[in-house]
C-alpha cells in the first residue's frame, strides 16, 4: 500500500509544482509545448553514435529546471524509476554491434556501448523534457495548449481523461490493498498469485466505473468535446522567447557544442 500511496502522492505533487509563479510558469502554453516538441525532435535526430554532442541538450534543461524551480532530486527519481524500459531497449546492443568505434587509451570500446549510452541519454533527455513541461505547465493546461494548436479534439479529451482517472484508479487499487492486507492473517494469501485476482478485479472494477461516469457524462450533456473557460493569449515575452530557445536548439542541433567547446580549450592550454 505504501508504494501506491506514493504514486498518488507522486502525481499530486507534479500537479502542484505546476501551480509555481516563476517566468517559466507564466509563459503561453501553447509556447511550452512547441518548445518542448522542437526539443524532442532535436534529441532524436542524432545518429545512434552520437553521444557528446547531446550533452548541451542536458545543459539547457538544468537552466530550464533552475529558472522554473523544479526539483532535480524528483526528476531523477522519475527517471530510475522508468529507466528498466530504456535498459531493455538497449541491453542488447554490446553483443549485436562489437565493431570498435572509439579508442580510450589501450580501451576498444564497441559501437554497441556507445548506442547503449546514447539510447539511455536521450530517453533521460527526452522524459526529462516532458516531467520539465507538465512540472512548469499542468497536465490540463498542456491539452488545452494541444487543442488551441490543432490537435484532433477527442485526442486531447483522452489525454485529458486518462490523466484525470489516473487518480481514480489509484484510489481503488489503493483499497482494494487495504482490504486485502486486512483479511490478511499471519501474511496468508499476500502471494503473487492473489495479484493477480486483484488486477482482474480491478480491470472489472475500472470498466463498471468508466461506464458508470460515460453514463453520467451523457446526461450532462456531454458530446466529446471539452470546454475550458480558461483563454490563452500569446503576448510578445513569449514570441521572443520561443524564437530565442529555437534558435539555441537548432544551433546545437546544428553544430556540435561539446566538440567545438573542447577544441576552444585545448587551444587555450596550448
Amino acid at each position: 500500500m505504501a508504494k501506491i500511496e506514493s504514486a498518488f502522492l507522486d502525481l499530486t505533487y507534479l500537479d502542484r509544482l505546476a501551480t509555481g509563479t516563476t517566468v517559466v510558469h507564466r509563459l503561453d502554453p501553447r509556447v511550452k509545448v512547441l518548445t518542448a516538441a522542437l526539443f524532442v525532435v532535436c534529441v532524436v535526430s542524432f545518429d545512434k553514435y552520437v553521444v557528446a554532442a547531446m550533452l548541451p541538450f542536458a545543459v539547457y534543461l538544468m537552466i530550464i529546471m533552475r529558472l522554473g524551480e523544479i526539483p532535480a532530486g524528483y526528476v531523477i527519481n522519475k527517471l530510475i524509476v522508468a529507466s528498466p524500459f530504456a535498459l531493455m531497449v538497449g541491453m542488447f546492443n554490446p553483443f549485436l554491434d562489437q565493431q570498435t568505434v572509439l579508442l580510450l587509451g589501450s580501451w576498444a570500446i564497441s559501437g554497441g556501448w556507445v548506442s547503449f549510452l546514447s539510447i539511455l541519454l536521450r530517453f533521460c533527455l527526452t522524459v526529462t523534457a516532458m516531467l520539465v513541461l507538465i512540472a512548469t505547465t499542468g497536465f490540463n493546461q498542456v491539452c488545452l495548449a494541444l487543442e488551441r494548436l490543432g490537435i484532433p479534439n477527442i485526442f486531447a479529451a483522452q489525454l485529458l481523461m486518462l490523466y484525470r482517472y489516473i487518480f481514480v484508479l489509484l484510489e481503488e487499487g489503493q483499497r482494494m490493498h487495504r482490504a486485502r492486507t486486512l483479511r490478511s492473517f499471519q501474511q496468508r494469501g499476500m502471494g503473487m498469485k492473489q495479484y493477480a485476482y486483484l488486477l482482474g478485479q480491478l480491470l472489472l472494477r475500472t470498466i463498471d466505473r468508466g461506464q458508470r461516469i460515460h453514463l453520467a457524462m451523457l446526461c450532462r450533456g456531454f458530446d466529446g468535446t471539452i470546454r475550458i473557460r480558461q483563454t490563452l493569449r500569446i503576448t510578445t515575452r513569449d514570441i521572443v522567447v520561443f524564437l530565442a530557445g529555437g534558435m539555441v536548439l537548432v544551433a546545437m542541433r546544428r553544430f556540435n557544442i561539446a566538440l567545438l567547446l573542447g577544441n576552444f580549450i585545448t587551444e587555450l592550454l596550448q
